[in-house]
């Protein structure tokens, strides 16, 4: 079995409970929901832009988002709000077919194609590679290539990006908009956890 395939299947295992059945394309305006990890209550907002073929964007998934998510997300102090920032076509690919999977595998599919990012996004044939992991998410082949060739989706997620852009100055991934400041670059958990903990205090 290829490496990738096998490392694929391996890591679905950890992240996918079953596969699902084909479904529905999502509509434009469930795509492009919020894709939101905590409690709507926390105290605490933090927003993600990400390129799904950003190296340090891999980086701040695999070495410090789940401290994150331990210390910060899954005790209610802080939620993440996932958002894309496309840096070239492969990435757009890329963020427009997570936005097409079931929302509650969105986080499983950022999961997969961060973790394997170097192995589909430098694959000879990456479009194959990520039919490859739609399947693993639920998604059919039509239904990859479907999403793939949604002009008004992929104009949404460029406008979106643009927008944050100039709203945020997002100019670099990963960035970070915590509670309306904007951070570029990829921190240690360290930075974090002395953000997150000043602004805690503020809020007692």
């Amino acid at each position: 079995m290829p490496r990738i395939l096998l490392s694929l299947v391996l890591f679905t295992t950890l992240v996918f409970t079953q596969i699902t059945p084909a479904f529905a394309l999502p509509t434009l305006e469930e795509a492009m929901k919020d894709r939101v990890l905590g409690k709507a209550s926390a105290p605490i907002t933090i927003i993600e832009y990400s390129s799904l073929t950003c190296p340090h964007c891999m980086a701040f998934h695999r070495d410090i988002l789940p401290d994150i998510k331990m210390h910060y997300i899954d005790t209610g102090k802080v939620k993440l709000i996932y958002r894309d920032f496309p840096l070239g076509g492969l990435a757009m690919a890329a963020a427009m077919m997570a936005r097409c999977a079931q929302p509650e595998r969105y986080f499983g599919i950022l999961e997969m194609l961060f973790r394997n990012q170097r192995a589909w996004a430098g694959s000879k044939d990456p479009m194959t590679s990520l039919t490859r992991i739609g399947r693993l998410a639920g998604l059919s082949d039509k239904d990859v290539q479907a999403c793939m060739q949604n002009k008004i989706l992929w104009k949404t997620i460029q406008k979106r990006a643009d927008n944050a852009g100039k709203k945020h100055k997002i100019n670099a991934t990963p960035s970070f908009v915590i509670d309306g400041e904007t951070i570029a670059g990829v921190e240690s958990f360290e930075t974090f956890k002395k953000i997150f903990d000043a602004l805690l205090a503020k809020k007692k």
